[in-house]
């Protein structure tokens, strides 16, 4: 199975969009980021998907992870690794 596209809706400035990026990372886990301020509507999208007005907000196929520190309490879990691995 393939593992669900990991998608990062982030701000340059942001150091918690950096963290959350990092951690992706050190785990080899790619994903594509979407800067909600070079585009107002994928800021929007992001708004639409999440409910929340905040960077980052991460997405594992459809599935909200939410923010920074929800991302790395699902690392601490083994959540973030069922869901990359497409297990719900």
């Amino acid at each position: 199975m393939n593992a669900p596209p990991i998608t990062v809706y982030s701000a340059s400035w942001c150091p918690y969009c950096q963290r959350a990026k990092s951690l992706l990372r050190e785990k080899g886990l790619a994903f594509t980021e979407i800067d909600v301020d070079e585009d107002p509507q994928r800021r929007s999208e992001m708004i639409a998907r999440s409910g929340r007005r905040t960077v980052p907000q991460i997405f594992v196929g459809d599935r909200h992870v939410g923010g920074c520190d929800e991302l790395y309490a699902s690392d601490r879990s083994g959540e973030l690794d069922r869901l990359v691995q497409g297990d719900r």
